[in-house]
């Protein structure tokens, strides 16, 4: 019997998805989506982030939210964003068990997100983690725009290896590359994961990528042939960061489980389930939702 080589994905949807909307989702909403979302299969789930209400408000909700699902959902793996180590202690109070923090591969984007230069992002982060390990969380940590800064272009590939392999030494669990404004092309997707695995190994690193420019399964596929086999993605495409113009929505979880199906990989994820977090998405959000596929999905019925 053939045992298909299995995939991790993560939906950021809660997260990542749900920040940049105009319409703000209320706790209950946002803890159905998350239901949904375990119902279709998922095993990990970035359900919020610990980050100031005023400059997100959309994530006012994250102590009460994060009570809820894993008092609902105990066996999920639920990560949150934390931006340093005042998040990190909001979150632990909440109960936490993962935290992600968030390091960009530009100066200028650090101070658009977190308004501090990278030197000190990279030193807050490493406190943030060391904190967190002490306390005993599992821990992610993203490097944004990683290949292009909306602000300062091509990002250099030697920057993202530095900053990918201080998060390294910095002892996080899993390290996420991330293609922040969707500018991404498969080859430099393949290139930068050849050079990356030379200094964090690859069941370490991740993957998390936006669909700007329509090459968002094309460059998880590159991924995966460059031997990544965790993915960030959101259902129904939801996303954007409110922090890099032009950013656009994440790949859609049910693209990727689509693509990696047909292409031999478990998911684990069943995509009629997905279809109806898309179809409760869309109704709560009021604006239509889903990935390249979902017309022929919806034809389908998953």
């Amino acid at each position: 019997m053939n045992v298909r080589e299995a995939i991790h994905i993560t939906d950021v949807a809660p997260r990542d998805g749900l920040q940049n909307q105009a319409i703000h989702l209320a706790t209950a909403d946002k803890l159905r989506l998350i239901e949904l979302l375990v119902a279709a299969g998922l095993r990990s789930i970035e359900a919020t982030s610990f980050v100031s209400p005023k400059a997100v408000p959309q994530m006012a909700d994250a102590a009460e939210l994060l009570v809820q699902v894993q008092a609902r959902l105990p066996a999920l793996r639920t990560s949150v964003l934390v931006p340093n180590l005042k998040g990190l202690e909001r979150a632990h109070a909440a109960g936490a068990r993962e935290i992600a923090v968030v390091l960009s591969a530009s100066e200028t984007m650090n101070r658009k997100n977190i308004n501090m230069g990278l030197d000190q992002a990279c030193e807050v982060s490493e406190q943030t983690l060391a904190a967190a390990r002490a306390l005993g969380l599992r821990t992610r940590a993203y490097v944004a725009v990683a290949f292009d800064c909306p602000f300062e272009g091509e990002t250099p590939l030697d920057e993202v290896l530095r900053l990918a392999a201080r998060m390294h030494t910095a002892a996080a669990d899993e390290i996420v590359i991330a293609d922040t404004i969707g500018s991404a092309s498969p080859g430099q997707v393949k290139q930068r994961f050849a050079a990356l695995r030379a200094v964090v190994p690859i069941e370490r690193l991740a993957v998390h990528l936006h669909d700007t420019r329509g090459m968002g399964v094309a460059n998880a596929w590159a991924a995966l042939e460059a031997g990544v086999r965790r993915f960030d993605a959101s259902v129904g495409g939801i996303g954007g960061c409110p922090f890099a113009p032009g950013a656009a929505g994440n790949v859609a979880t049910e693209d990727l489980v689509l693509m990696a199906e047909r292409s031999g990989f478990a998911s684990g994820i069943a995509l009629p389930g997905l279809l109806a977090a898309v179809d409760f998405a869309q109704h709560r959000l009021q604006r239509p939702l889903g990935g390249r596929a979902i017309t022929w999905l919806r034809r389908q019925g998953g």
